[in-house]
C-alpha cells in the first residue's frame, strides 16, 4: 500500500514538474505604440524571471509551469504590475501600459496586495486579509479594523488605552496569537498594542481562525492576527497624521522610509503619541452612587480616573536586496504608558488613586535571504531582546462613588475601603520587571514549483522579578522571581496538485514548556521562600487544504490537534489588568476543525459580487478562562486568576458578503454566530454557555467613492457602518443584574482627498445614536463621540 501511494505521490510530482509552457506577447503604452527595452519580471511565490522587449516590443518567458503569475514591467522609474494565469497551454499575453500619470508606484502596491490577499485567502486556511488603504485615512484605529472583520470580536474594557481581548470564533485570551511581523506582540509590552500602530503603517492584516501557518508556529489553539508592516524599500516617502475628538483625545503619528539605490542601505522610523482624558458618561445598571443613608441613586456620571497617555518610537536600519541579503535590519522600538484605572475586573465600585506606568525597550534583529547557501532554500530569522518595567500604584484608601466623591457614612464621615485597604486590596507600590528573549527562525527548501518544505522554530524565555515597597520590611528582603522558557518547532510540507487546484498544507508540531517561581512568605515572623517548578511537553499535528472547484471558487478544509501552553500572565498573575497568578494551571489542547468555501469576485454587468462562508468546531480539553463570578446578587470580584474548564466545545459558522457597483459603491455584510459551551457532565453548568463571551455578531460597512465632485482630480468617500451584539451573561451564575444587554451601535464618516493627492482630511462620528455599550465584564465604552483627522504624505523625497 505505501508503495502504491509513493508510486501515485512520485507520479504527480513529475507531472507538476515538467508540465511547462511559454509566456510571449508584446508590450504597449496607452496610445497603442510599440514600447521599447522594458524590463519585464515574472513573479510567483518564490520564483522570479526576468527579461526585456526588443525593438518590435517582444518579450518572452518559457520552462513556466502551471499558475497565477505577477507580470511587473518597469519602463524609466515608472512600473506597473498585471496579474495573469498559465493553465495547460502557451499564454500570448499584450502588455497595454497605462498613461504616464498613473503609472505610480502606489498603484503597484494596491494591486500586488489584491493578488496576495487572494493568494493567503485560498490556501485552505480559514484566514481573511484586511487591506488598510481606506482606514490610513480616517480615525480608525486597527483593533477597530479588526472588530469589523468575519469571526473576529475584539475585547476591550472601556476607552483608548484600556485592556483588550481578542474573540475569533469562540477562542479568545492567549489562545489568540497577536503577531506584528510575525514576532508576538506581548515581546513589546503593555505600552505598545495594537492600536499604537496607525494603519497608514501596516501593509495588511492577516486573520488566521483555527489553524495556523507554519511560519507561525506558536503555541495558539484558537487562530492568529499578524500585523505585516509596510516595508517601504520601493520609494522614499514621509507621512503624518494628526486627529482630535471628543473625550480630550489627542493623536498623531508620523512615519518616513528611505533607501539609496546605489547600496541598499535602508531605514525606517516612526513615531506616535496618543493621550485621552476618557471622561466619557456611563448610564447604565452601575452608574449610581451611595447615599449617606445607604440608598442607590443612579443617573449618568463621567468617569474621572481613566486618562491614558503613550508614545514611542521605532527605528530600524539595514540593507535590502544587496548580494548578501534581502533584508538585514537592527532595529529599537522604545514605548511608554500611562494609564489610570478606574475600576476592577468589573464596574460595581470605581476607583480613584490607582494607576499603572509601562516602559519597554524591544532591540530587534532580523535577517531573510533567499537561496540561502543553496538555491531554492529561504532563511527567516528575528531575534528580540525586550527589557519592560512596569509599576503599579494604589495607595488611596477612601471609599468613591461613581460622581467622584468620596461615599459618607450615616453621620457624614468620610468612608475608607471596607477591607481597610487600597483601591483594589492591600496598598501597593510594586514594580515588575520583565526581561524577555524571543527567537524566530525559519527554513524554507523549494523542491520544485509546487513543492516546499519548511521547519520553523520558536524561543521564548522571560525573567520576571516583582518587588513591591509596600511589603513588610522582612518579607521585602527578596524580590518574587519567576520565569519561564518555551520551545515550539514545527515541521511543514505544502504542496500544489493538478494544475493548482489543489492545495495541501500537513504540518507537525512540538511544545515544551518550563516555569519556575519563587515566592517569599512571612509567617509568625519567619521568612521563607517557596519554589514551584513546573514542565510540560506536548505534541500537535494538522492540515490545511483548498480546492479549486472553478477559478472563482475554492473549498477549504482545515483540521489540528492544537496544543496551548499557559503564558506569564495566566501563570504569575498581571496586578495592572486585574489577573490573579494560579501557578497550577495546565495547557489546553483542542481538536478544531474548519470547512467553509470563498468565491472570488463574480461580474455582472457593473456589478461585483463575492462571498466566503466558514464552519468550525473546537473540542477543547483544559480550556483557559478567565474566572467569572459573582460574590453577592449585585457585586463580583474585583481580581480573578485564570483556571482550565475540564472540557469546552465551539461549534459555529460565519459568512461574509462583498457587493460592489461601478468601482464605487463597496457594500461588506458579515456574521458569526456560534456556541460556546462547558462540557463537563459532573458540573452543575453542563451545556452551559461560558460566560462573558458574545456568541453572535453582526457586521455592515458601507462606502461610497465620488469623485471630482468639488475640484478635479479630488476624490469624496462617504462612510457608514453598524455593529450588532447579541446579548450574553459575564457570570456563570444567570442574573439579571450580570446579563449583558443586546448592543447596537452605528458610526458614519467621510474623508476628502486634495487633488495633489498628498493631503487627507477625514470626519468621523462614532456611535451616533449614543447606544448603550459594553465588553469585557460588563465594562461600558464610550457613547457618541466626533473625531477630526488629519494626513500628509510625501511619496518622493
Amino acid at each position: 500500500m505505501i508503495k502504491k501511494l509513493t508510486f501515485y505521490l512520485l507520479l504527480l510530482l513529475t507531472n507538476q514538474i515538467y508540465a511547462q509552457h511559454s509566456i510571449s506577447g508584446s508590450v504597449y503604452d496607452n496610445n497603442n505604440q510599440i514600447v521599447e527595452a522594458s524590463g519585464i519580471q515574472l513573479l510567483r511565490d518564490e520564483t522570479s524571471k526576468f527579461t526585456k522587449s526588443g525593438k518590435d516590443g517582444k518579450y518572452k518567458f518559457t520552462d513556466v509551469a502551471n499558475g497565477e503569475y505577477s507580470l511587473k514591467v518597469t519602463v524609466g522609474d515608472r512600473e506597473e504590475v498585471f496579474f495573469i494565469t498559465v493553465d495547460n497551454n502557451d499564454l500570448v499575453y499584450d502588455v497595454e501600459l497605462s498613461a504616464a500619470e498613473n503609472i505610480k508606484l502606489k498603484t503597484v502596491e494596491i494591486r500586488k496586495n489584491k493578488s496576495l490577499k487572494k493568494e493567503i485567502e485560498n490556501k485552505g486556511f480559514a484566514a481573511n486579509v484586511i487591506e488598510t488603504k481606506e482606514a490610513s485615512k480616517r480615525n480608525i484605529q486597527t483593533n477597530e479594523l479588526l472588530d469589523r472583520t468575519v469571526g473576529v470580536r475584539v475585547r476591550q474594557s472601556g476607552g483608548v488605552g484600556s485592556s483588550v481581548e481578542y474573540n475569533l470564533n469562540g477562542m479568545s485570551g492567549r489562545s489568540v496569537g497577536v503577531f506584528l511581523d510575525g514576532i508576538d506582540v506581548s515581546t513589546y509590552g503593555s505600552s505598545f498594542n495594537l492600536n499604537n500602530i496607525p494603519p497608514a503603517m501596516i501593509e495588511r492584516i492577516e486573520v488566521y481562525k483555527g489553524v495556523l501557518p507554519a511560519h507561525l508556529s506558536g503555541d495558539y489553539l484558537g487562530g492568529a492576527i499578524n500585523i505585516i508592516l509596510k516595508e517601504g524599500i520601493s520609494q522614499n516617502s514621509l507621512s503624518a497624521a494628526i486627529s482630535y475628538g471628543s473625550f480630550n483625545t489627542f493623536q498623531t503619528d508620523i512615519n518616513g522610509m528611505y533607501r539609496n539605490k546605489s547600496n541598499g542601505f535602508t531605514t525606517r522610523v516612526s513615531a506616535f503619541y496618543t493621550y485621552s482624558d476618557n471622561d466619557y458618561e456611563i448610564f447604565g445598571k452601575f452608574a449610581h452612587i451611595t447615599e449617606q443613608d445607604g440608598s442607590t441613586t443612579y443617573g449618568k456620571y463621567k468617569r474621572f480616573n481613566d486618562a491614558y497617555k503613550t508614545y514611542g518610537g521605532r527605528i530600524e536600519a539595514g540593507f535590502t536586496n544587496v548580494k548578501w541579503a534581502d533584508s538585514f535590519f537592527i532595529g529599537l522600538n522604545s514605548t511608554h504608558a500611562y494609564k489610570e484605572i478606574q475600576h476592577g475586573l468589573y464596574m460595581t465600585r470605581p476607583y480613584k488613586g490607582r494607576f499603572t506606568e509601562s516602559d519597554a525597550n524591544v532591540f530587534s534583529l532580523v535577517y531573510k535571504k533567499k537561496d540561502f547557501l543553496i538555491k531554492n532554500l529561504d532563511l527567516n530569522f528575528t531575534g528580540n531582546y525586550s527589557d519592560r518595567d512596569q509599576y503599579i500604584q494604589d495607595t488611596v484608601t477612601w471609599s468613591y462613588n461613581w460622581d467622584g466623591n468620596i461615599q459618607l457614612d450615616v453621620n457624614g464621615n468620610p468612608m475608607r475601603r471596607r477591607d481597610g485597604g487600597a483601591q483594589q486590596g492591600k496598598p501597593q507600590m510594586l514594580t515588575v520587571n520583565r526581561k524577555i528573549y524571543t527567537f524566530r527562525a525559519g527554513l524554507n527548501y523549494n523542491i520544485s514549483d509546487q513543492h516546499r518544505i519548511s521547519f520553523n522554530h520558536n524561543f521564548y524565555t522571560l525573567d520576571r522579578h516583582d518587588d513591591d515597597k509596600m511589603k513588610h520590611v522582612l518579607e521585602s528582603r527578596m524580590e518574587s522571581n519567576s520565569d519561564l522558557t518555551k520551545h515550539v518547532s514545527a515541521l511543514n510540507y505544502e504542496a500544489e496538485w493538478f494544475t493548482k487546484r489543489l492545495r495541501t498544507n500537513v504540518f507537525g508540531k512540538f511544545y515544551h514548556q518550563q516555569t519556575n517561581t519563587y515566592r517569599p512568605k512571612l509567617v509568625n515572623d519567619v521568612f521563607s521562600i517557596d519554589y514551584l517548578q513546573n514542565n510540560k511537553e506536548v505534541f500537535g499535528y494538522g492540515l490545511a487544504t483548498s480546492y479549486a472547484l472553478s477559478k472563482k471558487f475554492n473549498i477549504l478544509f482545515s483540521a489540528e490537534r492544537a496544543v496551548r501552553m499557559p503564558d506569564a500572565r495566566e501563570i504569575f498573575g498581571d496586578e495592572a489588568d486585574n489577573v490573579a497568578a494560579n501557578l497550577g494551571i495546565n495547557p489546553e489542547v483542542s481538536h478544531n476543525f474548519n470547512l467553509g468555501f470563498r468565491t472570488s469576485n463574480y461580474k455582472f454587468g457593473n456589478h461585483e459580487l463575492a462571498l466566503s462562508a466558514n464552519g468550525f468546531l473546537r473540542n477543547v480539553k483544559d480550556r483557559i478562562v478567565q474566572r467569572a463570578e459573582r460574590t453577592t446578587s449585585n457585586q463580583s470580584a474585583e481580581v480573578q486568576p485564570f483556571e482550565n474548564l475540564t472540557k469546552a466545545r465551539s461549534i459555529g459558522y460565519e459568512a461574509e458578503l462583498n457587493y460592489i457597483y461601478q468601482k464605487n459603491l463597496n457594500i461588506v455584510l458579515n456574521f458569526s454566530k456560534f456556541n460556546s459551551l462547558f462540557m463537563d457532565k459532573n458540573s452543575q453548568y453542563y451545556k452551559s454557555q461560558v460566560p462573558n463571551e458574545p456568541f453572535f455578531t453582526f457586521n455592515g460597512n458601507v462606502q461610497y467613492r465620488l469623485k471630482d465632485l468639488l475640484q478635479n482630480q479630488s476624490v469624496l468617500n462617504v462612510y457608514y457602518s453598524f455593529n450588532y451584539v447579541d446579548s450574553f451573561n459575564t457570570v456563570w451564575y444567570k442574573n439579571n443584574y450580570f446579563w449583558t444587554p443586546v448592543q447596537f451601535s452605528q458610526n458614519i464618516g467621510l474623508s476628502y482627498r486634495f487633488p495633489n493627492k498628498n493631503f487627507i482630511v477625514s470626519f468621523d462620528a462614532k456611535n451616533i445614536f449614543n447606544a448603550e455599550v459594553y465588553d469585557n465584564y460588563a465594562a461600558q465604552k464610550p457613547g457618541r463621540a466626533f473625531y477630526l483627522k488629519l494626513n500628509y504624505t510625501i511619496n518622493k523625497l
